[in-house]
C-alpha cells in the first residue's frame, strides 16, 4: 500500500469521514483582484471543512488562475498543516514525457497523488507515472467512469479484445487498475451499476472514489450501498451557505450508511 493510501486511511480514521473535497471553485476572470478573492475563499472553504473531510481534489478552477507553484503553494500548505492529502485532478492523457513532466510537477509541488485516463495506456503512456509514484510514495487513481451525462458515450461503449471478447469499455480500465496497481478509481455516483460492477472487479482491495454526489444528482445511499469508499463534494459544500455543516451533514450520512 502507497504512503498515499496509508495518509488517506489514517484521515477517514481520525475524522471519521470518507469526504474528499473537490476544491472546484471559480469566480469571474474580470471581476477586480478576482485572484486574491478566489484563493481566499478556497482556504476559507478548506479551514472550514477540514474536520470533516479525508482530503482535497484540485481541478483546473484553481490550478490556472493561482499557478501551481505561486498561488496554489499557499493552499497546499494549509491542506498538509490540516492532514489532508491532496490529489491533482487533471486527468493525465498525454504521452510518457508528458505525463511524466506533470507528474513531477505535481508531486514536487506537494501533491500526494494524481488522476490519470488509464485510455492512453501503459507502454509510452503511464508506466513511468506509475513508477515515480511507487518510488516517492504518491499515488496515481485511474478515471474508470465519470458522472457527467456524456461518460456512457467514451467509457460505457463496448470495446472487442485481441481474443475477442466484448467488455465495456469502464471494465476494461477497472481491470488495468488491478494489475497495474492503481492507488484508486473514480467511478461517478451518478452511476451506482458501474460503482458496484467495478467494485466486483478490484474485489474491493482498490478505493472507489465517487464524484457527482448532490448538484450533479448521484445519491450517497445508492454509491455507498454499490461500493463507493470515498466521494467527492464539491459545490454541494462549498456553494452552500454553511459548508462547515454541508460537509458535516455528508460525513454523517455516509457513516449512518456504513456502520
Amino acid at each position: 500500500m502507497s504512503l498515499f493510501r496509508e495518509r488517506l486511511e489514517k484521515c477517514a480514521r481520525k475524522n471519521e469521514s470518507r469526504v474528499v473535497l473537490a476544491l472546484d471553485l471559480s469566480l469571474p476572470v474580470g471581476e477586480k483582484d478576482f485572484k486574491k478573492k478566489l484563493l481566499k475563499k478556497a482556504r476559507w472553504v478548506l479551514s472550514e471543512v477540514s474536520e470533516h473531510v479525508v482530503g482535497v481534489k484540485v481541478n483546473f478552477q484553481l490550478l490556472l488562475p493561482l499557478g501551481l507553484f505561486d498561488g496554489l503553494q499557499s493552499l497546499i500548505r494549509d491542506a498538509s498543516g490540516y492532514g489532508l492529502p491532496l490529489i491533482a485532478d487533471f486527468k493525465l492523457n498525454d504521452v510518457e514525457h508528458t505525463n511524466e513532466w506533470a507528474s513531477r510537477h505535481f508531486f514536487d509541488a506537494g501533491f500526494d497523488a494524481v488522476i490519470a485516463n488509464p485510455f492512453v495506456g501503459w507502454k509510452g503512456g503511464l508506466e513511468t507515472v506509475f513508477g515515480m509514484a511507487k518510488k516517492s510514495g504518491k499515488g496515481v487513481i485511474l478515471l474508470v467512469y465519470m458522472s457527467h451525462p456524456g461518460a456512457n458515450e467514451g467509457y460505457g461503449q463496448r470495446v472487442v479484445s485481441e481474443d475477442g471478447t466484448i467488455s465495456f469499455q469502464y471494465e476494461v480500465f477497472a481491470e488495468r487498475a488491478k494489475s497495474w496497481g492503481a492507488d484508486g478509481v473514480v467511478v461517478g455516483a451518478t452511476q451506482p451499476k458501474m460503482v458496484e460492477r467495478v467494485y466486483r472487479i478490484v474485489g474491493g482491495k482498490i478505493p472507489i472514489f465517487s464524484p457527482g454526489i448532490g448538484v450533479q444528482g448521484g445519491a450517497v445511499s445508492e454509491a455507498f450501498k454499490a461500493g463507493t469508499t470515498y466521494a467527492i463534494v464539491g459545490r454541494s459544500i462549498y456553494e452552500s451557505e454553511d459548508p462547515r455543516k454541508a460537509a458535516a451533514d455528508i460525513k454523517e450520512e455516509i457513516n449512518e450508511i456504513i456502520k
